[in-house]
């Protein structure tokens, strides 16, 4: 009798002898030949429950790393599929009516029927067993007489759901709907056109597979897609409207769908796709193994489907042959093959974000717009795009304002009075290392060490407006004139060392998050003893059972801390910053008023997102009357709180929109750390997608933040327009002069990133060791 489904059969210790591949796509086939090839004495079979020529999307992208793979592990395979490829290197993207065309990038494709022909032909002549229009047995049953059950059976893997228990899957359904369709001719380029219609942006990614057939996928946001009447579409119908849509790039040629040129199988799905990403917390379970997008997806907006699962296949086959038992390659081939899909789905992630959220950047110039799409993933980057196409970057770098020889990052931009001579700022960063909340001789050092390395703005950590607002006894303040002469000594000796050099002051209250231990003896601890009382927007600690229950405050507490922000912008102004940041985020006071998580008031200060604003507002005008009108203010913000039910990105653009009218020069744009059960999604430049939103939204300055840690990055992020600023902390931690370096190894030597006089012998990198020894003149056979 067959196990229950969720129980867990032994790993096997003896070499994987048969084998059962559930799902006929490209991994399975692949895996099921690359292991009959390393041991012909193997038993494979291969179940698809489609017959041999059903296909479901036309054309398939493969890198040159993928293919050097295959031309190791099998030169069979690679050598057809060298003969059937289609390569090109351009890119057209279509924008309003205008073509931009970037080269220099480099791709492969085939028709997706054609690769499964090949891997048909390549399993018989092996040996391997292929049950076509077969169901397969449950992997469960599979188990049982099967030394290793390969499961690839899709995004909809019934393997997968059968053991959800002990594969842990999370699949996320997105925002869009795409169709895959077909056009009987070959575009010259991979084209992506946008068509803005009554019901909202359209986009076409097309790209050739063979030298008569392109693969056309159109893809729109949900509420588009209803709006346009194509939820009640048939194959037909919506092939009909999309031709119609997009004629200009079809020539006026017509497009064809899967039922449409297969007959499609029985109980074909609704053309239409809402696209789903699959994370599995593990990927084998006893004998059987999730391979391809069984085990994880990546959105087809970089290609990567297939290559993943091809990739899949390699190291499985490669493990196997490697480890001495099942469950040590299970284990290996999982260890080498996570770190490369996370990355991919990061950066897949980053992809279909840009598409979802395209009608925010539809009103960037055309050159622009070109850049930010090319480089939406982060996989492509400035100085990569600039060396597949210089040409076209140069373009970009000129619309953007570049002074010649100048890389964006140094380029110069202005809030009111203060003109900042690169985008560079020195991220506020807590030091915990005060006393009575007095700067001392730690932060000149600290301040003064990271002015002199060059970035454009330097910012304080949050200075806090009462003793009452500190986060810790370490923290420093502005609430004595005591302690806004010793950031007075901070500023002169910017302005004097570092000429050109804005030093910025961010102000702010520690609300429920006070009262705790130094970072480095307990991070959101309370203190041992000397806890001061708290207050807050509402009666809500920060861990309950762990952090004391703050004050709500009442409207007399809520006139005095209005008060201590403007009293600590006054010393602020009399100490010689150049910049007032209010701190709005990460779940100190003001940001408590305005996540829907931390206000549970029932007055006018909470309830709806005016009446969340309305304390901040409040705050934030009482000290842009007080601060210097030729001084900019910045605000910074969570755009949102990683939390279900909390502040959205929607929201995020509604309080940037608020604060904007207020006065504010430029939003900084932080995510998290309102609430204790947050679930961020860390990874590259992770926080830009929000603040990219409220710049091309709102039209403000912003400045993003988080995990941006390369030069490149910068001026990625900056041409692109998805921010104004780059705001970076832990880099210059790391080193202090990240700027100077950054302009160093960008051969730049211009106004945007002087070396300090005294400094001056170092501005080129120390030589190091010779690497240029004589090569050998014979070689011996």
């Amino acid at each position: 009798m067959a196990p229950e489904p969720n129980t867990v059969p032994a790993p096997r210790s003896r070499p994987a002898l048969r084998v059962a591949v559930i799902g006929g796509g490209p991994g399975g086939l692949y895996a099921a030949a690359l292991l009959k090839r390393l041991d012909p004495a193997r038993e494979i079979t291969v179940w698809e429950r489609n017959g041999p020529d059903d296909t479901f999307g036309f054309g398939v992208v493969l890198s040159d790393e993928t293919l050097g793979g295959i031309e190791h592990a099998d030169p069979a395979v690679y050598r057809a599929l060298q003969d059937e490829f289609v390569r090109w290197d351009d890119i057209d993207i279509v924008h309003r009516g205008r073509t931009l065309t970037s080269g220099g990038h480099g791709f492969a494709a085939l028709g997706r029927r054609r690769l499964l022909e090949i891997l048909h032909e390549r399993c018989a002549s092996l040996g391997v067993r292929l049950r076509f229009r077969t169901p397969a047995p449950p992997a469960a049953e599979l188990a049982e007489s099967y030394d290793l059950v390969i499961a690839a059976d899709g995004v909809h893997s019934l393997t997968r759901e059968a053991h959800a228990d002990a594969f842990a899957p999370r699949v996320t359904t997105h925002r869009c709907r795409y169709i895959w369709l077909a056009a009987d001719f070959a575009f010259d380029a991979f084209r992506f056109e946008i068509a803005e219609t009554e019901h909202g942006p359209m986009q076409l990614h097309g790209y050739p597979y063979a030298p008569n057939a392109s693969t056309v996928i159109v893809e729109m946001r949900e509420e588009v897609w209803r709006a346009a009447g194509l939820d009640a579409c048939d194959e037909r119908q919506s092939t009909d409207q999309c031709a119609k849509i997009f004629a200009d790039a079809l020539g006026g040629r017509p497009l064809r769908g899967n039922a449409v040129s297969s007959g499609g199988p029985p109980g074909f799905p609704s053309p239409w796709i809402a696209f789903r990403t699959v994370v599995n917390d593990r990927w084998s379970h006893g004998n059987t193994v999730l391979l391809g997008d069984a085990a994880h997806t990546a959105h087809f907006s970089i290609g990567s489907g297939t290559k993943l699962a091809v990739e899949d296949a390699l190291a499985l086959a490669a493990c196997i042959e490697e480890q001495p038992s099942l469950d040590k390659a299970l284990a290996a081939y999982e260890t080498e093959r996570r770190p490369v899909v996370e990355s991919t789905q990061r950066a897949a992630a980053a992809s279909l974000r840009w598409f979802e959220e395209l009608g925010t950047c539809l009103d960037q110039p055309p050159r622009q717009f070109a850049f930010n799409l090319l480089t939406r993933s982060r996989r492509v980057t400035h100085d990569n795009l600039r060396l597949r196409d210089p040409a076209f970057t140069d373009l970009v770098e000129r619309d953007f304002g570049c002074p010649p020889g100048t890389p964006p990052m140094f380029t110069p931009l202005r809030l009111r009075g203060l003109t900042l001579r690169n985008r560079v700022v020195v991220s506020p960063m807590d030091m915990y290392s005060a006393a009575d909340g007095i700067p001392g001789d730690f932060h000149l050092v600290h301040l003064g060490a990271r002015a002199l390395g060059g970035a454009g703005l330097v910012m304080t950590e949050m200075v806090c407006v009462s003793a009452e607002g500190r986060i810790t006894p370490g923290c420093t303040g502005l609430y004595t004139a005591e302690q806004g002469a010793a950031w007075r000594r901070v500023t002169d000796f910017v302005h004097h060392n570092s000429p050109g050099t804005a030093i910025g002051v961010q102000l702010g209250h520690s609300g429920r998050k006070g009262s705790t231990k130094l970072m480095w003896e307990g991070i959101d601890q309370p203190l041992d003893q000397g806890n001061w009382p708290l207050s807050a927007a509402s009666a809500l600690p920060y861990r309950s059972g762990v952090n004391q229950v703050p004050h709500a405050l009442d409207r007399a507490g809520l006139n005095d801390i209005r008060d201590q922000f403007a009293a600590a912008t006054q010393r602020a102004a009399r100490s010689g910053f150049d910049l007032l940041e209010l701190h709005c985020a990460h779940g100190y006071l003001l940001s408590g008023f305005l996540s829907p998580l931390t206000n549970h008031r029932t007055d006018s200060y909470g309830g709806s997102l005016d009446n969340r604003l309305r304390f901040p507002l409040e705050v934030f005008d009482a000290m842009r009357g007080i601060w210097p009108d030729d001084r900019p203010m910045t605000v910074r913000i969570s755009a949102t709180d990683w939390a279900q039910g909390g502040t959205t990105a929607e929201d995020a653009v509604e309080i940037a929109r608020a604060f904007a009218a207020h006065g504010a020069d430029a939003i900084d744009v932080s995510t998290g750390q309102v609430v204790a059960d947050e679930q961020p999604e860390y990874g590259r430049s992770y926080q830009t997608p929000y603040a990219d939103r409220i710049r091309n939204t709102l039209g403000i300055p912003v400045i993003t933040v988080g995990a941006i840690s390369s030069w490149d990055d910068v001026n990625s992020l900056l041409l692109a327009g998805r921010a104004d600023l780059c705001a970076l902390a832990r880099p210059h931690l790391y080193d202090p002069h990240w700027t100077l370096h950054a302009a160093a190894e960008q051969d730049y030597a211009g106004p945007g990133a002087p070396w300090p006089l005294p400094y001056g012998a170092g501005s080129r990198k120390p030589p190091t060791g010779r690497t240029d020894a004589p090569k050998p003149r014979l070689t011996l056979k």
